[in-house]
């Protein structure tokens, strides 16, 4: 099992981190031998938005060999939906690979065609630029439908962590992966409806700009 947790300047680091605590755990924690990882960028250094220099260990490299790609959000989504090579080269994964993205990181997998017929979900206040890819956007926590795997805002990217350690690792790992990270807040049949009844009309992210 062989997953790339993929960066780009401008992502929101906690997406990134959310998922890459987690995940990483299956391997340090002796979940998997054969569990391995890259952080993968379409350039040699990335920035985060809140100005975290990140090196990935592979810049451009083709995505074939991965089993997994997760896409965290950002203010820089708002560029990455209309650059074509960077798409092209996430077109490139595996046909039977899982792709996996957090918040705004879900249009980056729309913009690049994989959406089409599938549910998914991103943040609220992202919602109507989801609908432009697919007639499936819900508000769900987390969203699986076939190899597509979405979560909504920056901190369901730890649940979205936890889901992948259990769909990968099994319920035993991701219970003890949980309980060493002292994360209480999942599973979550309980705040779901909360959720649902919150009002996200007036959340704004200007710095995403998607309209233009």
């Amino acid at each position: 099992m062989k997953l790339a947790f993929i960066v780009y300047d401008d992502m929101t680091l906690l997406d990134f981190a959310g998922t890459y605590d987690p995940l990483t755990r299956i391997k340090t924690m002796g979940f998997g031998d054969d569990f391995a990882y890259d952080v993968c960028a379409f350039s040699d250094t990335v920035r985060s938005y809140e100005g975290l220099v990140v090196k990935p260990d592979k810049a451009g490299v083709a995505l074939t060999e991965y089993d997994c790609i997760l896409i965290p959000g950002g203010n820089g989504v708002g560029a990455l939906i209309k650059d074509e090579p960077f798409l092209s080269w996430i077109r490139g994964v595996s046909q039977k690979a899982t792709l996996a993205a957090v918040c705004g990181g879900t249009l980056v997998l729309g913009a690049a065609g994989f959406l089409k017929g599938k549910r998914a979900t991103t943040h609220p206040a992202l919602m109507p630029y989801l609908e432009r890819f697919t007639d499936g956007a819900v508000p769900d926590r987390i969203v699986e439908d076939g190899r597509i795997v979405t979560a909504r805002g920056v901190t369901s990217a730890i649940d979205l962590g936890l889901y992948l350690c259990e769909k990968f690792a099994g319920v035993q790992a991701r219970e003890k992966i949980q309980k060493q990270m002292d994360y209480a807040a999942y599973p979550f049949p309980e705040q779901q409806g909360l959720l649902e009844q919150l009002v996200y009309r007036d959340i704004v992210l200007p710095a995403v700009r998607l309209d233009q």
